[in-house]
């Protein structure tokens, strides 16, 4: 498996160019972190990837996923996972039942569910709170909530975008290790924009500098 993107651009609704010509290449487990100054363009770049753009931005070069181009299809065909830095949680949804969202269409059967959420709880380091009101899950809980809910899609890239910038110090670490060892063991290729060097050492792959573009 790889994500590959291919002179990807991206260009305002004046036309203007935010960043130069990006060409890259992720294998199956390696994780590629995208720096750059505030207003750059790294989220809306996440945003293109994912097929999220917003309207009025207009893209150029490819994305392609395990060989096969995705550039144009909707966000949903796409098999690319997106985790923010808010771990975004159903507040009217028990903690299992925010994971169960995750849940591809083809597993079906209560039992086979409810076994299949378990067991990611136990690997996050949640087991027996399945019933759980997620209101009562501490920060670096609710980050690993979040992360297994979107590992659970079983997605063929996934996208970072700052994922830790909401955590105290000491959990930012625990959550780098528990991050960064899904993704290799899972062997997913992994694009995370970030403004902190220590996020990018932790991964361990390519660090690129995204650099802007003032004229169109």
């Amino acid at each position: 498996m790889s994500l590959d993107l291919d002179a990807l651009s991206i260009r305002s609704v004046n036309g203007t160019a935010l960043f130069q010509p990006l060409t890259l290449h992720i294998p199956a487990g390696d994780v590629v972190t995208v720096m750059g100054p505030s207003g750059v363009g790294k989220s809306t770049l996440l945003d293109a990837i994912g097929g999220h753009l917003t309207h009025g931005f207009h893209l150029s070069g490819t994305v392609h996923l395990n060989g096969r181009d995705v550039t144009d299809l909707p966000a949903e065909a796409r098999r690319i996972g997106l985790m923010f830095q808010d771990a975004l949680l159903f507040p009217h949804l028990s903690v299992g039942d925010n994971l169960s969202f995750g849940l591809p269409a083809n597993l079906r059967g209560r039992a086979p569910r409810r076994a299949a959420v378990e067991e990611a709880l136990s690997q996050a380091g949640l087991a027996g709170l399945y019933e759980r009101d997620p209101a009562t899950l501490s920060g670096g809980q609710r980050a690993r909530a979040a992360l297994m809910r979107t590992l659970l899609a079983d997605p063929a890239a996934l996208l970072l975008d700052e994922p830790f910038s909401k955590l105290d110090a000491g959990l930012r670490d625990e959550m780098r290790e528990f991050t960064f060892a899904r993704v290799k063991s899972r062997a997913v290729p992994t694009l995370m924009v970030t403004h902190d060097p220590d996020d990018a050492a932790a991964a361990g792959g390519p660090v690129i500098a995204l650099k802007g573009l003032m004229a169109p």
